[in-house]
């Protein structure tokens, strides 16, 4: 045989056995995987045309069902609570996909979970799929809490149940109807995604775990849960009386607010929010500051929630950083400068304050029913990680208790409630400040864990506070919630 025809016939041989090897891959190991794959338009479309089980609130609210239509695609996603609950909720749009517990729970909606099937047996071998519903521990109640108390002002409010992490609340303001992205015309479903895109506001944007913020004064619970951890300050520790603090490498002193005399003791520093003491600590601290916030979950991995898109990462001074920039972390200290945070990083901080120092991992699901209405699988407490020790989170809870009944957090007070809280004014140049409440109510046997921004000081601007803005609209969410 010709040595030419010869390697001819060699490569065309290992092309087919590795034509044939791809096709047993594909086929074979990876078959699982390209058929969920969200790319995959034909899985896509199938999903599309079957009945979708319902997404419920706590209180029994639909929050998604699906509708028979008469035209190709046979099933119509409808959301009956609107814009309240869309963020979390999302959407299921032929053009853009799912997004938001349709997203996540997708298998258990359109009946594709395991569980369900084992459940419905008779189904399954039928071939026929069982719808599950989703339960959110969300509720339509606390959602209208929190939009009635932001008033349309720009800013978010969540609520978590402390013991679970479960989401009791996340309204994020603005916010956008699903409604037209689930429209079977899809040159209406592509406007209207544009007029969101360019809406300078961004309606689409879930600002509860998708923005960060300086946190301002509220982020002192951290940087004191640090020092008493580490040992670098007690409540009785004494501070000096100063209008400002002179800080290392610059010649641009640290101010209080207002440019007011502050210090003393921590605790009466943390009561009235003295920037010089928060500072002082800052540098004090030095590398264990960067070192403790990662305890908290800053400059790391958020936790795995169920929560689509992902929660965004919160940040702060790196490790290694402090004998470069020992000013930033002064700034730090008093949550300023490098730190930007969600308000559900502020939230699970608090939430681990009243639960004694273990963050937990949050979730909007409840629990998963059969079309019977059977539970298949409920989504219970998982600890994240431990932010401070027991004795600290007692300690924090008593210096936020007497933040509000005697300091900067007042307007918090619910009749006949303890709340333990903090109060936050986050300069943000160049506009006004984002004003800032996290907290927790009832103090001495703690439920829910709130954090409440309102950015840019909402209708106040510059002369905004978080006590004046933020912590009214905590009471009247947590007095909602509890009764009081």
């Amino acid at each position: 045989m010709n040595p030419a025809v010869r390697r001819v016939g060699i490569v065309v041989v290992l092309l087919f056995v590795a034509l044939g090897a791809q096709l047993t891959y594909l086929q074979v190991l990876r078959a699982d995987d390209l058929e969920t794959h969200p790319g995959n338009i034909r899985v896509f479309l199938r999903d599309i045309r079957r009945d979708r089980g319902q997404i419920l609130t706590s209180d029994g609210e639909i929050a998604a069902r699906s509708e028979l239509v008469d035209d190709e695609f046979e099933q119509q996603r409808t959301y009956p609570l609107g814009a309240l609950t869309s963020h979390l909720v999302g959407y299921q749009s032929i053009v853009f996909g799912n997004v938001g517990v349709e997203a996540t729970y997708n298998d258990e909606l359109i009946g594709r979970d395991v569980e369900l099937q084992l459940r419905n047996v008779s189904d399954f071998l039928s071939g026929s799929d069982p719808t599950g519903t989703v339960v959110l521990s969300l509720s339509k109640r606390a959602q209208e809490l929190a939009r009635d108390g932001l008033r349309g002002r720009r800013g978010s409010v969540v609520v978590l149940d402390v013991r679970s992490g479960a989401i009791v609340a996340a309204y994020s303001e603005p916010t956008f109807d699903p409604k037209p992205l689930t429209d079977h015309d899809l040159d209406r479903q592509r406007a209207y995604r544009f007029l969101l895109e360019s809406n300078t506001s961004n309606p689409a944007l879930a600002r509860v775990w998708r923005e960060r913020y300086a946190p301002g004064s509220t982020f002192k619970i951290v940087t004191t849960a640090i020092a008493l951890d580490a040992g670098v300050a007690t409540p009785e520790r004494d501070f000096p009386r100063l209008r400002e603090i002179s800080l290392p490498q610059t010649d641009r002193p640290l101010a209080n607010f207002g440019g007011r005399e502050c210090g003393g003791t921590l605790a009466e520093s943390f009561r009235v929010s003295c920037n010089t003491t928060f500072a002082r600590l800052g540098l004090d601290l030095g590398e264990r500051l960067a070192e403790g916030i990662e305890r908290f979950g800053l400059n790391t991995n958020p936790p795995d929630t169920d929560l689509n898109p992902r929660v965004v990462r919160s940040v702060g001074p790196e490790r290694g950083s402090f004998e470069l920039d020992q000013p930033s972390f002064a700034q730090a200290a008093i949550g300023q400068g490098q730190v930007a945070v969600t308000p559900l990083e502020m939230a699970m901080t608090t939430a681990a304050i009243a639960n004694g120092g273990v963050m937990m991992v949050p979730h909007v699901a409840m629990e998963v029913r059969d079309p019977d209405g059977v539970v298949v699988r409920r989504i219970g407490r998982s600890e994240w990680r431990r932010a401070m020790t027991p004795s600290t989170a007692a300690t924090l809870t008593q210096l936020m208790r007497d933040v509000v009944e005697r300091g900067t957090g007042t307007a918090a007070q619910i009749p006949g409630i303890p709340v333990a809280g903090k109060t936050g004014t986050a300069q943000a140049p160049p506009g006004a400040p984002h004003a800032w409440f996290v907290g927790f109510a009832p103090a001495d046997e703690p439920v829910y864990a709130i954090a409440v921004l309102v950015e840019r000081g909402g209708d106040v601007g510059d002369e905004a506070t978080g006590g004046r803005v933020a912590a009214p609209i905590a009471a009247q969410v947590l007095g909602g919630l509890l009764g009081g």
